[in-house]
C-alpha cells in the first residue's frame, strides 16, 4: 500500500495513492463509519498499518463510483513525517559495483550521524544554502521509517521493526566538513538540510527492496545512480547499528546512504529518484544572494 501525505483544508491528511489518484483516509472513514487515523504519523503510531493495508486491499474493488476519487496532481504535499524523535544517517555506504563489495571491511562501524528535524522540508520546499558555505551538496537516498519500538536487535529481526519506506535528500555543508571532520554534525544540521518524501510505502508492498535504483538528479540531469543491493552495510544491518547505541522508536526514520553527492548553487532543482516511488524534487537558494531586510 502506497500512502501520501497532503494538505487539505489546511492540515495534513493521509490519502492512499493509487497510480495518481488518491482517497483520503477521512473520506474513508466517512464513507464507511470506520475510524483510521488520518496522518501518517499516527498510522504508524498507533499500528493501524497493516490493518488498513488488509482492509482496503479487501475494499477497494467493491468501491463504488461516487466514492470521492481525487487526483494528486496540483495538490500541496508534505514530508510523511515532519518531526520524528530521531532523524538517522549513515555515510558512504555504497560500493560502485557488486564486485567492489568484498573490497570492504564490515568490522569497521559505518559513518554515522543525526539531523535535527528543524532540518526536515517536504517536496517542493527551497534547501537554502547558508551563509557560512560556500561548497553545499545534495544526495538521493532511500529512508526507512521504523514501525516499531526496539533496542538491541539482530539484522535478522530488523524486518520486523520496519514499518517502510520513503525517499530523502540529505544535504551537507561540505567545505565545512572538508575542514575538519569533527564538524560532520554541524555539516549536517542546517535548516532545510534534509528533503523528506510525502510518499510512504509499506515493507508489504515492496517484492525486493535491494533491487530498487537510487538516482540522485541535478536540473534532471543524472548524476549518480545506483542499486540498494550494492549497499555496503544493508538496510539490516543499518537499523540493528542503530538499535544498538539507542532505542529506535515507531516514526523514526534512517537514512540509509546515496550513490553520490551533487553540487547545488542557488537556483539549482535538486531530485531523488527511486523506482516505484514520487520523484522528489526541491529548488535551492543561496541565503548569500539574499537581499538583507533593512
Amino acid at each position: 500500500m502506497k500512502l501520501v501525505n497532503i494538505i487539505e483544508q489546511g492540515k495534513e491528511q493521509a490519502a492512499i495513492l493509487d497510480n495518481d489518484s488518491i482517497l483520503l483516509i477521512e473520506d474513508i472513514n466517512t464513507k464507511y463509519l470506520t475510524n483510521w487515523s488520518t496522518t501518517i504519523w499516527d498510522l504508524i503510531q498507533y499500528k493501524e498499518l497493516r490493518h488498513l493495508e488488509t482492509w482496503y486491499a479487501h475494499n477497494k474493488f467493491g468501491m463504488n463510483s461516487s466514492f470521492p476519487l481525487l487526483h494528486l496532481q496540483g495538490r500541496k504535499t508534505a514530508p510523511i513525517i515532519s518531526n520524528p524523535s530521531k532523524l538517522l544517517g549513515i555515510g558512504f555506504n555504497y560500493a560502485a559495483s557488486e564486485e567492489k563489495l568484498k573490497d570492504y571491511n564490515r568490522a569497521i562501524d559505518p559513518v554515522s550521524f543525526l539531523k535535527p528535524a528543524t532540518a526536515i522540508i517536504g517536496p517542493d520546499d527551497s534547501i537554502r544554502i547558508p551563509k557560512q558555505s560556500y561548497k553545499t551538496t545534495a544526495e538521493a537516498e532511500l529512508a526507512v521509517v521504523i514501525g516499531e519500538t526496539c533496542k538491541d536487535i539482530e539484522p535478522d529481526e530488523a524486518i520486523n521493526v520496519i514499518a517502510g519506506y520513503t525517499s530523502a535528500i540529505d544535504v551537507t555543508a561540505a567545505d565545512i566538513h572538508a575542514a575538519n571532520h569533527r564538524y560532520l554534525m554541524r555539516a549536517k544540521s542546517f535548516d532545510t538540510f534534509c528533503s523528506i518524501g510525502s510518499e510512504f510505502i509499506t515493507k508489504e508492498s515492496i517484492s525486493n527492496v535491494k533491487s530498487l535504483q537510487v538516482r540522485t538528479l541535478l536540473n534532471g540531469k543524472v548524476q549518480h545512480e545506483n542499486t540498494v543491493s550494492n549497499m555496503i552495510y544493508d538496510i539490516a544491518y543499518c537499523v540493528s547499528f542503530f538499535s544498538k547505541v539507542m532505542t529506535l522508536h515507531p516514526g523514526d526514520i534512517i537514512l540509509t546512504g546515496t550513490p553520490g553527492p551533487a553540487v547545488i548553487e542557488d537556483g539549482d532543482c535538486i531530485e531523488c529518484h527511486i523506482e516505484g516511488m514520487l520523484p522528489l524534487k526541491n529548488k535551492v537558494k543561496d541565503m548569500k544572494k539574499v537581499p538583507q531586510q533593512i
